[in-house]
């Protein structure tokens, strides 16, 4: 099998020539604003209402990006608009963007639901807002059992969410990406995308296939100047366990018991370090643990908690 793969013209010395998908010699595109910075590109955050998202979407507007916000929850997205940009709320109410604004526009979108993604992505081209940062964080858990007992209606929650939302949503900006030839694809994954817990099954499995969908795109735009990373979370404490145990908040609460947890904030942090990296650097896969925490069944609790 052919390990080298070019897909643009190249110099004697080996760099792209110019002009090869926007790209100079320098290897850097002239739609890299702000080398090594976000600063005045455009960031889409999906499942952007609570915890890991909204955590995102804040860091990279103080960042200086400008914010595309996606959620089901819409009352949630404006409230989190307007924490963004206090003037939000008063000049806005349709979640188009305003000129100048951190905010570049808002909306109620179920990744789920794909003639939705696609008709609203093809709104934000129509209107030259195609994102050169996609974070694509929208997911979830639910139920923790057995395959003999599980509901398979909780098997098609995260499977329509964690897979082929996140499929719908690469599906509906790469090709935007690919023909500016520039653009970043952030998908948050998992620690249980690389080791199985009991009765994680399903939800384990559709990380897995984060990782894989995040690999093979990785690998099917080299060369193009789009790059796709994956950021993975171990124990982070946010809404993902009272969704996972339907509302139950003592039974979420335990799982965090003993230990200080990941913070959503913690979890941005490194989003917003991939998604600054220089156009010549992809930080291809990072895994992000508790300090208390070594693996999907190594975990240190603090005696007496």
């Amino acid at each position: 099998m052919q390990s080298n793969v070019s897909r643009h013209p190249t110099t004697s010395s080996g760099r792209r020539a110019e002009g090869a998908a926007g790209v100079t010699q320098s290897g850097r595109g002239p739609t890299a604003r702000g080398h090594g910075s976000v600063r005045g590109r455009v960031a889409l955050v999906t499942g952007a209402s609570a915890g890991i998202g909204e955590a995102c979407a804040r860091r990279l507007a103080a960042d200086g990006a400008r914010v595309v916000l996606w959620a089901r929850r819409l009352d949630r997205l404006h409230s989190l608009a307007g924490t963004i940009d206090p003037g939000w709320a008063g000049r806005n109410s349709s979640g188009a963007a305003s000129e100048g604004s951190p905010v570049a526009g808002v909306a109620s979108v179920d990744v789920r639901d794909r003639a939705a993604v696609f008709a609203e992505a093809r709104r934000l081209a129509d209107q030259g807002t195609i994102p050169d940062i996609v974070v694509n964080n929208a997911g979830l858990a639910a139920g923790l059992a057995p395959v003999a007992e599980g509901d398979p209606d909780n098997w098609d929650r995260m499977i329509d969410t964690n897979v082929k939302g996140l499929l719908f949503v690469m599906r509906a900006f790469l090709p935007h990406m690919l023909r500016r030839g520039s653009g970043h694809i952030i998908n948050i994954g998992s620690i249980a995308g690389r080791q199985v817990y009991p009765d994680g099954n399903v939800y384990c499995a559709s990380k897995f296939a984060v990782r894989a969908i995040t690999e093979g795109a990785s690998q099917e735009t080299l060369g193009t100047g789009v790059r796709v990373s994956a950021v993975n979370p171990g124990l982070a404490e946010t809404e993902f366990s009272i969704v996972r145990f339907a509302g139950d908040s003592q039974r979420a609460s335990s799982v965090y018991d003993g230990i200080r947890a990941l913070s959503g904030d913690d979890v941005a942090d490194v989003v917003a370090y991939v998604a600054a990296a220089p156009p010549h650097v992809n930080v291809a896969d990072v895994l992000v643990l508790p300090s208390a925490q070594a693996g999907a069944h190594h975990v240190y609790r603090e005696p007496g908690e």
